[in-house]
Order: structure tokens, then C-alpha cells, then sequence
């Protein structure tokens, strides 16, 4: 795959292979935290700053700081987790957003979960990243997690839920 013509003339090569293998492998240990509940790790792959932005089904944090809080307080994600659709798109060599849907199979060692398999209609989510390159190399400035089943839950009886 070579990198494309930039139709915005954002001055910027979109979707440089190089820059796209180096954005998935970040991404890909960014989920492995996220499943192994490494906190550390996970609140490391975000920018260092007060500039920080996280929004989830139920919660949003500004800052670095609000991110560690929250991070630190919330348990482990269900099994499961399965990525679908994940597509990174760059611009530059320092500059990526990246998308997916994501549910969770139960564990059923006589039914694996396969990636391959559809996403959950009755649960799917829905997750976007920015990220950026700098100094400390490539680390998330931005992100959002959504969940419409969820947010329908929410609608008919209030309940509290989190997002991971």
C-alpha cells in the first residue's frame, strides 16, 4: 500500500505504509493494557498533559491527572474484548486517527471467541483515537468510546455504567 494523494491538501501524505504499521503497533499494545487492565501502561499511551481528553459511555476526563484517577478506580474489562473494522488513517508521519468497533464473546473453551466473527448486534461499541507523535513517541491526545446499547440502557432506566 503506498501513501495516497491528499484530496483535503492538507500538505500532508495520507496513510504512509511506514506510518501505519508504527500507529497499529502502538494501538496494539495500547489495547493489550486495556485487556491485561494494566493501568499503568494504559494511562501511559495518553499525552502527559492537562490538554488530555477522554470521553467514555458514562464519564469524560480532561487532563492527564483526571485520566490516572479514573483509570486507577476502574476494574478490569469483561472477557472477551474483540476489535473489528480497526482502521488507522494517518496524515504526515505524525498524525493518526484510529477506529473500531469492538464487542465481548464470552469464554467458552468449546466456542473461542474468533475475530473474524460478526460484531454483537445486541452490543457493539464504538471507540476513535487521535494520536500524535512527540517526543516520547506516539501517544493518544484524544479519545472517545461509545456504546449505543448502553446509551439506550441509560435512556430507559438511569442506570449508572462505565466505560473502559
Amino acid at each position: 500500500m503506498s501513501a495516497e494523494v491528499n484530496p483535503l491538501d492538507l500538505g500532508a501524505e495520507v496513510n504512509r505504509p511506514d506510518v501505519c504499521a508504527e500507529v497499529r503497533e502502538a494501538f496494539d499494545s495500547y489495547e493489550k493494557a486495556l485487556v491485561d487492565n494494566d493501568v499503568a501502561a494504559i494511562v501511559g499511551w495518553f499525552w502527559s498533559s492537562e490538554h488530555t481528553v477522554r470521553f467514555g459511555i458514562a464519564d469524560h476526563q480532561y487532563g492527564i491527572d483526571e485520566q490516572r484517577r479514573w483509570r486507577a478506580a476502574q476494574p478490569p474489562l469483561p472477557p472477551g474484548r474483540r476489535l473489528h473494522e480497526v482502521l488507522v488513517t494517518t496524515f504526515g508521519a505524525d498524525v493518526a486517527v484510529v477506529t473500531c468497533r469492538f464487542d465481548y464473546h464470552p469464554a467458552d473453551p468449546a466456542n473461542p471467541a474468533d475475530p473474524a466473527d460478526p460484531v454483537d448486534p445486541a452490543d457493539p461499541g464504538r471507540q476513535s483515537q487521535t494520536w500524535v507523535r512527540g517526543p516520547a513517541g506516539w501517544r493518544i491526545v484524544s479519545a472517545h468510546v461509545s456504546q449505543p446499547a448502553a446509551i439506550l440502557h441509560l435512556s430507559t432506566d438511569n442506570s449508572d455504567i462505565s466505560s473502559r
